[in-house]
């Protein structure tokens, strides 16, 4: 018997209040500005989603970041938070109509000047990025059929023990769901969750946090730690 806690709203309201800066005034306005722009809005990450990615920043000492997918904002905001002073996180992007929204919001945070947005491609971009380090953290949340492209652009940039966060990893549930399981997306999350579980380049976890999170953190160069080191 699996042992877990089936959320419902009352729930999922609680567990949301119980994080630090839980009611942070940028968030909650950027949320609502997010959220006035319609069923796009949908594409933004829920704020305690944006409290774990900062404590996982913050956890692994990171000082370069990498983003694939911005929208208006709130997943670069909270990265930037987490990092150690002289950070630098770089966003790819490719549509520009929400950096506007994502940029004000930065400045309201006051993460501004630890953010360079590059707007275009993220695969042609990322072909030809060469950071001045290697990355400590890369989230990725942008078309989910590119997901396994931007993980082989980035996975040689990171240092070992770095991390790459992947967004969407359970699809709103669809990845079971024998009328949806077969959509293009679909198929491209599915297949790229078992390949992660299986590749001897990193140790990773798929968790349910918001539509699903798969963390997976690099290995040194010879395969898994040994069972007592696992996640």
């Amino acid at each position: 018997m699996g042992k877990y806690v089936a959320l419902n709203d009352e729930i999922h309201a609680y567990m949301s209040a119980q994080r630090s800066h839980a009611q942070d005034p940028v968030v909650a306005a950027l949320l609502a500005e997010t959220k006035n722009l319609g069923e796009v809005s949908g594409m933004a990450i829920s704020p305690e989603q944006g409290s774990f990615m900062t404590l996982l920043v913050a956890a692994v000492n990171a000082k370069w970041a990498v983003e694939i997918g911005t929208f208006t904002g709130l997943s670069a905001l909270s990265i930037a938070r987490g990092l150690i002073p002289g950070g630098r996180l770089t966003c790819f992007e490719r549509d520009f109509r929400w950096t506007s929204i994502a940029r004000r919001y930065w400045m309201r945070a006051g993460v501004q000047d630890r953010i360079d947005l590059r707007l275009g491609d993220a695969a042609a971009l990322l072909a030809h990025f060469r950071p001045s380090s290697q990355l400590d953290f890369v989230f990725i949340d942008a078309d989910k059929e590119s997901y396994d492209t931007y993980y082989e652009l980035t996975l040689p940039l990171v240092r070992v023990g770095g991390l790459i966060v992947f967004d969407n990893m359970l699809r709103n549930g669809e990845l079971v769901d024998p009328s949806k399981r077969h959509s293009a997306p679909n198929r491209a999350v599915d297949a790229l969750n078992r390949k992660l579980a299986a590749d001897m380049r990193v140790q990773s976890v798929l968790i349910p946090i918001a539509d699903g999170l798969h963390i997976c953190r690099k290995l040194p160069r010879g395969g898994r730690p040994s069972e007592s080191h696992s996640l």
